[in-house]
């Protein structure tokens, strides 16, 4: 019995040790629980994201997109659709061509802007580029100096002006404004002379000031400039370049050409 009593203190410490254990390893496995469930949901809102995103733009994986309909292209060029439909029955009847192949066609349009007060003005030159990429609706090039000229104090590579090269519609468009809008405002016109033929088809306009355009605000300018514009066709001499202009619409002066 003795014993027994001398053994029941110990027992009775061994039993509260095992129940401080047991109490530890139950609350580890309850804030392992709790980690637990903060990770799962943690993982949840990860999932629940890329659906509402998928959602968001248009359904489920599975399900297909809404499509919008494919946009149309833009029309023709104006001056384009016309020489189609008109220019080339009218040349094929009136030359004689033996296939509408060989009625000749607008290759490019060239508008340049020289600038000899480039040299000693800097701002000039940017001033130019920018009435001029107004002009084209197409960023121009700096043109330089291909050889040094003492008289005129210019060296070689000397920035003396700008140009741009207009083809397709672009082309097109600018003729377009030319013919209908720009050459009318020209104060006392009576149209165009005939002498900017070189011969080989291509015909070259002077225009004094660059206020004509009406995309060339008056009080953005710095100063009133001229520029030259060439158009370049496929035509064999004059007399087929002159009549492939006047079908365009370009407005010449009465009076004949040799062929």
């Amino acid at each position: 019995m003795l014993d027994d009593e001398r053994q029941q203190p110990e027992d009775i410490e061994d039993s509260e040790d095992t129940v401080a254990e047991a109490a530890d390893v139950v609350e580890s496995e309850d804030s392992a629980a709790e980690e637990g469930g903060e990770e799962s949901s943690e993982g949840e809102e990860q999932q629940e994201t890329p659906r509402r995103q998928r959602r968001e733009r248009g359904g489920r994986s599975g399900e297909a997109a809404v499509l919008e309909p494919p946009t149309e292209p833009p029309p023709p060029p104006r001056l384009y659709a016309q020489f189609k439909n008109e220019i080339i029955p009218a040349m094929v009847r009136e030359f004689n061509y033996a296939s509408p192949m060989q009625v000749p066609r607008l290759q490019k349009i060239v508008l340049n802007i020289g600038l000899g007060e480039a040299l000693t003005n800097g701002r000039a030159m940017e001033a130019a580029t920018r009435d001029l990429s107004v002009i084209s609706g197409q960023k121009p090039i700096v043109t330089l100096a291909r050889k040094s000229i003492a008289n005129f104090k210019v060296r070689e590579g000397n920035p003396i002006g700008t140009a741009v090269t207009l083809r397709g519609a672009r082309m097109y468009h600018f003729l377009d404004r030319l013919v209908n809008t720009a050459l009318p405002r020209i104060r006392d016109f009576r149209g165009l002379a005939r002498r900017g033929l070189d011969g080989r088809g291509n015909y070259t306009i002077g225009i004094r000031e660059q206020i004509i355009f009406p995309e060339i605000d008056y009080n953005q300018i710095d100063k009133i400039r001229g520029l030259q514009v060439t158009i370049a066709t496929t035509a064999k001499n004059d007399r087929e370049a002159i009549r492939l202009l006047e079908l365009y619409g370009m407005p010449f002066i009465k009076d004949t050409v040799e062929a």
